[in-house]
């Protein structure tokens, strides 16, 4: 593959590092399938508490995570005990973000699945012993809906609690051959914060878009703390050949001929004339491909950037992504695997493939970037508690 992701079993632990366990640990909350642990894991973070309602999600989880019963707890966020979670250096919130995603309904944080987040932020509010460190990751929609009041909102919520944010926008596709772009915001439990704009405003752009920084130039009266971060690495772009599962061509998943032209004669002039360039070279290249509505008409459109289109969910309002194979005087065309769409965000393969396939899909679809996870503690998290052991940032009194 074109990106590496160490094994669990493989991972470094807290006794492998130079520092004290008790400044690794992390409660994750909407932890779904797992992904946050798998990224926080590669560098030294252990996940003590886990939460998420979904039994399918857990299911997923435990099938990898041996030791998922002794802290992963199946239930509403708002029904979870805060007398029951362990004190943690950081607590992670991947809250739902159908009601924010221009794929859903946009009835924002007041919404029937992002208001989950009002859980999150109770459990933080009657906690005695705070978590120093938050991290939020959700949609772009996060930035714009209710004409910004939906992003604003959350920010003052983790304020009031005694949190100072810095935000970034990260797309995977530095990492992995998916086009999946994120907003991730830090929060630090600290009253002397960093509020120099300037440290935001020289910030390499693979960190923000112009959204963010409206979003920031609209806010800022609140609460932020900005550190400087390397930019994010060059992005390395090898084709989806990286994480195509190898399946013979006898296999009933590839679609017979009758439905392969059905959808050639969907495709534009540019469309087709982009697959005839490639079908008789000896090499396959691979591209995905939609059904799209245009001028009332459905379409099948491709990608042709070497990448996959995000990744989502029928329940986020997306159909499930083509693969189209072309070359060797053959044109060839099936749905992704679940697999596949694992090792799109950066999943090892030894991550166990539930039999259920919406089951499957619906869990890797929700979830994080591993690899990503990994460069945010890393150049983020990680400097953080650093400072934080050095007493160089203060706790509010």
């Amino acid at each position: 593959m074109s990106f590496s992701v160490i094994k669990h079993k493989e991972l470094p632990y807290l006794s492998d590092i130079n520092s004290s366990p008790k400044h690794f640990t992390c409660a994750e909350y909407f932890a779904g399938i797992g992904l946050i642990r798998l990224g926080l894991e590669q560098v030294g973070w252990k996940v003590v508490f886990a939460n998420d309602w979904a039994h399918e999600k857990f299911e997923m989880y435990s099938a990898y995570f041996q030791d998922a019963s002794k802290h992963y707890r199946v239930q509403d966020i708002f029904s979870v005990c805060h007398n029951d979670i362990p004190n943690t250096m950081l607590a992670t919130a991947s809250f739902p973000c159908i009601d924010l995603s221009l794929a859903g309904n946009l009835k924002g944080m007041g919404g029937q699945h992002s208001s989950a987040f009002w859980g999150f932020t109770k459990i933080l509010e009657n906690q005695v012993k705070k978590p120093r460190l938050v991290m939020l990751e959700n949609v772009m929609g996060w930035l714009t809906s209710n004409n910004g009041q939906d992003f604003r909102i959350t920010i003052q919520a983790l304020n009031r609690l005694g949190y100072t944010c810095d935000v970034y926008t990260i797309n995977a596709a530095h990492f992995v051959p998916q086009s999946r772009q994120r907003i991730f915001v830090i929060g630090v439990y600290t009253s002397h914060p960093n509020q120099n704009m300037v440290i935001f405003t020289r910030r390499s752009s693979s960190l923000k878009t112009q959204a963010l920084e409206k979003a920031i130039a609209a806010n800022n009266d609140l609460r932020w703390n900005f550190i400087d971060v390397p930019p994010l690495p060059e992005t390395v772009n090898t084709g989806l050949n990286s994480v195509v599962e190898k399946i013979s061509d006898d296999d009933e998943r590839w679609w017979l001929e009758n439905k392969v032209q059905h959808h050639l004669t969907m495709m534009s002039p540019v469309n087709l004339a982009y697959l005839k360039a490639f079908q008789n070279l000896p090499d396959y290249t691979y591209c995905t491909m939609y059904r799209r509505v245009r001028e009332g008409k459905q379409r099948a459109e491709l990608r042709k950037d070497g990448i996959a289109g995000c990744l989502r969910t029928a329940r986020g309002g997306s159909s499930r992504q083509m693969l189209v194979r072309v070359g060797k005087g053959t044109i060839r065309m099936r749905l992704m695997t679940p697999r596949e769409y694992a090792r799109l965000q950066g999943v090892p393969d030894d991550y166990p493939i539930p039999s259920h396939i919406n089951q499957a899909l619906t869990g890797f679809g929700d979830a994080v970037c591993v690899p990503v996870i990994t460069w945010i503690a890393s150049h983020i998290l990680n400097p953080l508690v650093k400072s934080i052991q050095d007493n160089t940032l203060v706790i509010p009194r």
